[in-house]
């Protein structure tokens, strides 16, 4: 049973902009070639640049299956300690001058909210998993529940 799924796609204003932007520019770019060469390279700009798009907003957080699962990450519960929801100017905080070097973090700017967990495994030299979420009292609940029942 999956405990937390979260997909933290790009903002809908970023999927109107970024591929008329991106196609108009390569389209430009392309425009003394010819009408033809244009029209192809503004179609495949904006193609190319939704499909980087959806690719950069694919990334998944999950609870599931006694592990915390982030981006390319995958956490066992039991090296992770306290979690703790941030508004956005905790956020970001901890996404700027308190942030640690050797943290992990799965971050997305247009995501103002985060949750910060300790890790708490000796073997690993990561401090905290930071992680950009859209509901993170719901992600801190779902771990609190998840790793109650690891014990």
């Amino acid at each position: 049973m999956q405990a937390y799924d979260e997909r933290l796609t790009a903002p809908r204003s970023w999927w109107l902009t970024v591929p008329a932007l991106f196609g108009l520019t390569l389209g430009l770019v392309v425009l003394p070639l010819g009408p033809v060469p244009m029209l192809a390279a503004l179609v495949a700009g904006a193609a190319l640049a939704a499909a980087g798009l959806s690719a950069y907003g694919a990334v998944r957080i999950r609870v599931v299956a006694g592990s915390l699962v982030a981006g390319s990450a995958r956490i066992p519960l039991g090296a992770l300690g306290e979690a703790r929801a941030l508004d956005a100017e905790e956020a970001r905080a901890w996404r700027s001058h308190r942030a640690d070097p050797r943290a992990f973090m799965v971050l997305r700017a247009y995501i103002p909210t985060a949750v910060r967990v300790e890790v708490v495994d000796p073997q690993d030299p990561t401090p905290y998993v930071y992680l950009s979420t859209r509901r993170p009292q719901r992600l801190v609940s779902a771990l609190g529940a998840a790793g109650g029942s690891r014990d």
